[in-house]
């Protein structure tokens, strides 16, 4: 038998085989598109969904939006680890869960720099009012209008994505509060356009989080890190207060591997100390504290997550010791949640494990009407009105 035939006989192996497969996709997103008047063309964009949004019993949950530039580049990977970083399935619970939206490009230099760039040939740079006008007025109402957000925007660049991205933090209004800025194309600014932009900032963005992150170069190492830093110290000298940013220099990484490690940290560095294990807290006021320093760094109010409350409220009850005390998680929860079925059915369990049955029943009615279909809370009223 020879060679060429044996090829030829095993790929007709594989194809069969592939055939007689049922293979199911695994789906991470879905696309869409917009009509942009302000832009004048159809604009595409990718959407992740968090794992709780499709659950019947999460509908009650808002979430944040992570606005992705260049998405076409960086979609599959972000939203993967965003999903991992905050997703139920793997217990990390590192960030809060989102919606990622990856917008594709059209024109990246037209819609990514702020300001016309002169060079010898006639460019069509300086498109990046536009382009952020198109994400405020155009694609954040569209968002908001056919999902559940929470009105808390994060925007990722890359390069000339950075760039936009430091801009839009600089301006003195705007619908995005957290920035990731990734080893951004400052080079398209002389120190002139730079300096000007600087001496405009108001307070309004110091209430916004910037994290900044800076490539290694090599040759031209020194202009480049040089700008980044030049960039966040004229930022912390204008700062009164403390300035809630941060600039990382990444030694062992170039231009182009540098985004997924630098959003990594990023959005780390926006939700830092969400992710505290039940374990770190000894108190109710001293979880309160934790996330009041969190909501004030970010300047948006963020509650104890409901499922770390949860968490706290049985290690105490379960422990046997002051189940007073673990009555006042799951009363929080219900004060920060008051939509979800699930912090009412903690409720009536700890108050049935107190011994006060129809304050129980009655948290438990509550649970099943904000979910028909959450059975415990229905088996433990028919219980508890038995034992009357």
């Amino acid at each position: 038998m020879n060679k060429p035939f044996i090829v030829i006989l095993f790929l007709l192996i594989i194809v069969n085989q592939v055939k007689s497969q049922n293979f199911e996709q695994i789906v991470i997103g879905t696309e869409h598109s917009i009509w942009s008047n302000i832009l004048e063309e159809e604009r595409e964009y990718w959407i992740s969904l968090p794992d709780s949004y499709n659950n019947n019993g999460m509908s009650y949950k808002r979430y944040p939006v992570l606005i992705l530039l260049d998405g076409n580049l960086h979609f599959k990977s972000i939203a993967g680890m965003v999903n991992y970083l905050s997703s139920d399935i793997y217990r990390s619970r590192k960030i809060p869960e989102m919606i990622v939206v990856g917008i594709k490009n059209v024109d990246r230099r037209r819609d990514y720099t702020p300001e016309k760039i002169i060079t010898v040939r006639e460019n069509n740079t300086g498109g990046g009012e536009n382009f952020l006008s198109f994400l405020e007025d155009e694609l954040l109402p569209e968002l908001d209008k056919e999902y559940r957000t929470l009105p808390y925007r994060i925007l990722f660049g890359h390069s000339l994505g950075g760039l936009l991205a430091a801009h839009t933090y600089m301006k003195d209004k705007t619908l995005f509060n957290s920035f990731i800025a990734v080893d951004p194309s400052f080079g398209t600014w002389d120190s002139e356009t730079m300096d000007k932009k600087l001496d405009s900032l108001t307070e309004n963005s110091f209430e916004r989080f910037i994290y900044i992150a800076s490539a290694n170069w090599g040759k031209r190492n020194i202009r480049n890190r040089d700008r980044h830093l030049r960039f966040y110290e004229s930022l912390n000298n204008k700062c009164s207060g403390e300035l809630p940013a941060e600039l990382e220099y990444f030694e062992n990484e170039n231009h182009s591997s540098v985004p997924i490690i630098a959003f990594y940290n990023g959005i780390s560095a926006i939700f830092e100390g969400y992710g505290i294990s039940y374990r770190d807290i000894e108190s109710k006021e001293e979880l309160i504290e934790h996330f009041r320093k969190i909501s004030k760094r970010l300047s948006w109010n963020i509650p104890p997550p409901e499922f770390l409350v949860n968490q706290l409220g049985y290690r105490i009850m379960q422990s046997g010791n002051n189940k007073e005390k673990a009555l006042e998680y799951f009363i929080l929860n219900v004060e920060n949640f008051p939509t979800s079925f699930n912090s009412y059915d903690s409720l009536g369990e700890a108050y049935e494990v107190l011994g006060e049955t129809q304050k129980a029943i009655e948290n438990y009615r509550r649970s099943l009407e904000l979910n028909p279909s959450n059975e415990h809370a229905a088996m433990r009223i028919k219980e508890l009105n038995k034992s009357k």
